[in-house]
């Protein structure tokens, strides 16, 4: 079961991924990937600096020579996914559609992109997918990070891949999902600033290395493709105690006001009262986020109530599901689970009484 701070740093990733009405012709569902987007730098400085290259995290941790940080940074990945159809030279059945990859040679030249296909009931079109990224600083000691800034660069490489259509009543591969992913690279920084009181002030800065020709001319969609998305930072604290930046106690009050938070902000997340663990988030935030437990899963717009946008799937049309069942497989599934609600789980949704301290 995933934990507290894991269900939150998720819903975080994907704010936004799809939303109502869940179809990829909607147009709010074709300008996505507005929360905590770095693009590459050189794209940030042909835009005059309008679009972000970099995201800095500034907290406090009580703490002495003991007291160490790990950081993980979390990040989408964006690809494009296009739908093609063989070249009458190009033809393959069932048999030999599962190991299409190992035909030498194939290229997206073997397949003539089509702007959408309806195969068993579902129509494919063409849509921006996202690969989960994760990048790990274990044990930074923060005495280590005052005397030296610890760095890390990352990179992801660029990866292409067809998977098979298959028409289940004949056994045909009538096309295939091309997919297309951009390399990506970046860094991390990480420093820390012993202050008076036995705190620290930590900074985290993850900056998007990405090399980009010709940046000037490139629209906003190209550059997503080497960029971070729905970036965000987790921080678990070894012997030290995170200080909440919103309601930070007297003594502290100054200098948490001198932390300079760029694209984010960090909160404490976890059991009411811990103080080992912050979430860095584009998303604004309070101390100790929890996901509604009514809720019956991930619907990408944690500033809905779940209760609306359940009965608005149950209004869509039998073309509308056709086309989100096609969309993707986290569509797919916000459809199917919704459909097989049963009553009490939707009437949990409609309100709860609670106890007030």
């Amino acid at each position: 079961m995933l934990s507290l701070v894991e269900k939150i740093a998720e819903a975080v990733l994907y704010e936004g991924y799809i939303l109502y009405p869940y179809r990829p012709s909607a147009v709010k569902n074709q300008q996505r990937w507005n929360f905590g987007a770095l693009c590459p730098h050189s794209y940030s400085l042909a835009q005059g600096a309008t679009e972000s290259w970099t995201m800095q995290t500034e907290c406090l941790v009580e703490g002495d020579a003991k007291t160490a940080l790990a950081v993980k940074v979390r990040f989408l990945h964006l690809l494009t996914r296009e739908v093609g159809i063989p070249n009458a030279d190009f033809g393959f059945r069932i048999s030999d559609a599962s190991s299409i990859e190992e035909r030498a040679p194939i290229s997206k030249s073997d397949f003539q992109v089509v702007p959408s296909l309806e195969v068993n009931g579902k129509l494919l079109q063409a849509w921006q997918e996202a690969t989960e990224r994760e990048v790990f600083l274990p044990t930074v000691n923060l005495d280590e990070a005052a005397a030296v800034p610890q760095r890390l660069t990352f990179s992801f490489p660029a990866v292409e891949t067809f998977e098979p259509l298959i028409d289940e009543t004949n056994g045909e591969a009538v096309g295939v999902f091309i997919r297309t992913q951009e390399a990506v690279e970046g860094a991390i920084e990480v420093t820390a600033q012993r202050i008076p009181g036995d705190v620290y002030k930590v900074g985290i800065q993850i900056l998007n290395l990405t090399a980009l020709e010709d940046a000037g001319q490139r629209s906003r969609d190209e550059a997503l493709l080497r960029s971070f998305v729905s970036t965000h930072t987790i921080l678990t604290t070894l012997n030290g105690k995170f200080v909440s930046l919103l309601d930070p106690p007297e003594k502290f009050r100054e200098a948490a006001s001198g932390c300079s938070n760029k694209g984010t902000y960090p909160v404490l997340v976890g059991e009411e009262g811990a103080r080992d663990c912050m979430l860095s988030s584009p998303i604004i935030l309070y101390d100790y986020p929890q996901i509604a437990p009514e809720s019956a899963g991930n619907l990408f717009d944690g500033t809905e109530i779940d209760e609306i946008l359940t009965l608005r799937i149950m209004t869509l049309t039998e073309d509308e599901k056709r086309e989100m069942r096609g969309a993707d497989e986290r569509a797919r599934q916000i459809l199917e689970r919704t459909e097989l609600l049963p009553m009490e789980q939707l009437m949990k949704m409609h309100g709860a009484m609670k106890g007030v301290k």
